[in-house]
């Protein structure tokens, strides 16, 4: 059962797909990935690295024995910032965990794709998420454990319409997103931005006559008004504050929300980790969730065999130090994707 979200998305959609149905370099995306780089210590599988492993042209693998194919996708954009009153810079955020990634050696055994990157320019996030949601609807539905490169938080709504768009959902699996955050983002504002998100996704999922099973790990109290804690009960959101992150109570209520779920959407947003840690964000946080917390939910949440999409959100390079909160999103996903 190591592949449990290949053989969801099977179940779901009542036919198997085989390898090659689609190529990644034939998404329409804005910009074509590029060639990765890094040290070599040589070509031998002993001495790969992330940079050695990433291709343009992956397709699903059909050997039950190994974990499916995953697909990495960049979202270009801190538009949804910039509306929220934030430090824009996400937008240079896919690059930048690129190049961390890069150089990391690869210990895994599936097979990693980069379809290249959406690009929101100006002001035209609704219609950037849209293209990202196409594409990742395409990739999930073909099997693909998809990854998209934030960009602010507002990938978060892009991410979500890949996800309910699939056949998974539309057949009947029980979603859940889970989000690791300091931040509900469940803002009530005249736009969306990267405040809004899983507002829009609870519109969304009663649009679609279902209810959304959204869960958050580290709520910065201090940093979510009363309104949005109101707005919280009223979505019956569970929620664990930063301060109640402890190793075992973090453990409890992820195992608890999971056990309510078939398919997970995990949306890491770096600022849940304390600001030494990540200071490279919109939001630095003032006290945090612990490092080793977030990569045991991370590894809980793998291991479940229940992951069928995550993304990682709010890396600004321009306010990163030393690539301090690069390497750690660089970390996260390598740790995803074992």
């Amino acid at each position: 059962m190591r592949d449990l979200p290949l053989a969801l998305r099977m179940a779901f959609s009542g036919r198997l797909r085989f390898a090659g149905t689609m190529n990644i370099s034939s998404l329409a995306v804005d910009v074509p990935p590029t060639q990765w780089t890094g040290r070599n210590d040589g070509d031998s599988p002993t001495h790969r690295r992330w940079w050695q492993t990433v291709s343009a042209t992956a397709a699903p693998a059909v050997d039950a024995a190994l974990p499916g194919p995953a697909a990495l996708i960049g979202f270009r954009s801190d538009a949804g910032v910039a509306r929220n009153l934030g430090r824009t810079g996400a937008a240079g955020g896919p690059s930048a965990i690129r190049a961390a990634l890069g150089s990391l050696a690869f210990h895994g055994s599936r097979s990693v794709a980069d379809a290249g990157d959406i690009v929101v320019t100006g002001d035209e996030l609704e219609a950037g998420q849209a293209r990202l949601g196409t594409a990742l609807t395409s990739m999930l539905d073909d099997g693909y454990l998809t990854v998209v490169l934030g960009g602010g938080h507002e990938t978060a709504f892009a991410s979500y319409l890949g996800v309910a768009g699939t056949a998974a959902v539309a057949n009947g699996a029980r979603l859940g997103v889970l989000n690791l955050d300091a931040h509900f983002d469940l803002r009530d504002a005249p736009a969306p931005s990267s405040g809004t998100p899983f507002r829009q996704m609870a519109h969304a999922e009663a649009a679609a006559d279902r209810e959304l099973n959204y869960a958050v790990v580290g709520i910065s109290e201090p940093n979510n008004t009363g309104a949005l804690f109101e707005t919280a009960h009223e979505l019956d959101v569970k929620y664990l504050l930063d301060e109640d992150c402890s190793a075992e109570r973090t453990h409890a209520f992820v195992d608890s929300f999971l056990e309510t779920v078939d398919i997970v959407y995990l949306t890491i947003d770096l600022d849940v980790l304390p600001a030494e840690t990540a200071p490279g964000v919109s939001a630095p946080a003032a006290y945090g969730v612990p490092l080793p917390v977030i990569v045991a939910v991370c590894r809980q949440v793998a291991a479940s065999g229940k992951l069928f999409h995550f993304d990682v959100a709010e890396l600004n390079p321009e306010f990163d130090i030393d690539n301090r909160t690069a390497k750690v999103a660089a970390r996260l996903i390598d740790t995803l994707l074992r």
